[in-house]
């Protein structure tokens, strides 16, 4: 198959984002063009909107300051450092447009609760809506009702089953996905100097952003670094993430003792290959991921397990989806699909890393164990 350039063409990056790049041979340089593009297409194949094109005038706020418009925050799950950054661009950007929030909801992963929450929601008779589908197929009926109400949806990274944007719900919005399991691939070969075998924790579910991460990472591995093999791979469900990962990496170091690195497809899992490391006496284990939170940002500074990440930007992540949700009440033209590029993080760059994440600095427990 003829190789492509990194950043590629427009039928590069079609439907799938079927990334395919040239060996190379200082994956910095690969690192730093990725923060300047965006791999992923939307849910349907959309072409990306950048984020900075989400713009509301001060008269277009004064607006929707006097509509008094009331929203709802449902998540697929709140107890990480990804959610409670969307929650808080999400809050904070409401408050600035004058948008009260009803509620905020944790469906802990579990379809049956989101569709419940939402119905309790619904019952507000909320004017917005911005929620994570759990599961795009059992949770659509729900969405649907509410849409079919009159409340307007934006999305975070997933979209229900048989959704049209413009039509169905507003927006969705995202970060490059696809970008960060490139990143998360060329941080793997630069820790492990281009070679060695490696094990994936993927998540098993059909969820669509985590499985653009999976793709990436694979693809971005076999194409640019032929001495780098994947000798495992073990898909984990949840709810326990981190427990159902630490077995998930256990079963692949006990099977394949000469591995050299295991991806976790986000921060959380990655807890339990660490975990898993540990028992195994690994601490030569090298571990990349996604989403930069707290307990792995721990680990790069104290030049632990995980030796870097692709991260998402959460916190404007949601100062986006509520600018969306503004959209929708003024009736102006939404972009079906908008993404936030990728952001590389490594131990040299986790203080600014996670302030480009966060909006804010970094916990004194990060500080501390980089030795500040």
């Amino acid at each position: 198959m003829k190789r492509r350039t990194l950043l590629g063409t427009a039928a590069v990056l079609a439907l799938a984002c079927t990334y395919s790049a040239p060996a190379l041979a200082d994956p910095d340089s690969a690192l730093a063009a990725l923060q300047q593009t965006v791999l992923s297409k939307g849910p349907s194949g959309e072409d990306p909107s950048p984020a900075a094109d989400v713009t509301l005038t001060d008269e277009e706020l004064a607006k929707i300051k006097a509509m008094n418009a009331t929203a709802a925050i449902v998540m697929h799950y709140g107890g990480n450092d990804w959610s409670r950054a969307q929650i808080n661009g999400l809050q904070t950007q409401f408050a600035a447009m004058g948008v009260k929030v009803l509620a905020v909801t944790d469906a802990g992963f579990k379809p049956e609760k989101q569709v419940s929450d939402l119905e309790t929601i619904m019952a507000q008779k909320p004017d917005i809506i911005v929620s994570i589908p759990t599961d795009p197929t059992a949770t659509a009926a729900a969405y649907k009702a509410a849409a079919d109400a009159g409340t307007k949806l934006v999305f975070m990274d997933n979209v229900p089953t048989g959704f049209e944007a413009g039509k169905d719900y507003v927006s969705v919005v995202s970060a490059d996905n696809y970008g960060n399991g490139v990143a998360s691939a060329h941080l793997m070969a630069k820790a492990l100097n281009g070679e060695g075998d490696i094990g994936l924790v993927f998540h098993a579910a059909d969820f669509f952003v985590t499985k653009q991460r999976y793709d990436a990472f694979k693809a971005t591995i076999a194409s640019d670094y032929p001495n780098i093999k994947i000798v495992a791979e073990q898909g984990i469900g949840g709810p326990d993430f981190s427990g159902d990962a630490e077995k998930a990496a256990s079963a692949i170091l006990t099977s394949n003792p000469t591995i050299k690195g295991i991806w976790a497809v986000w921060d959380v899992p990655a807890e339990g290959v660490i975990s898993a490391a540990r028992v195994a006496g690994r601490d030569d284990l090298v571990i990349t991921t996604i989403d930069l939170g707290e307990n792995v940002a721990i680990s790069m500074a104290q030049g632990g397990f995980v030796k870097g990440l692709g991260a998402q930007r959460p916190y404007d992540a949601g100062v986006v989806e509520a600018k969306l949700a503004g959209y929708a009440l003024l009736g102006k033209e939404a972009p079906a699909f908008v993404a936030l590029s990728a952001l590389p993080v490594t131990r040299d760059t986790l203080l600014d890393g996670w302030k480009a994440v966060y909006s804010t600095e970094a916990t004194d427990n990060i500080k501390t164990s980089l030795g500040q």
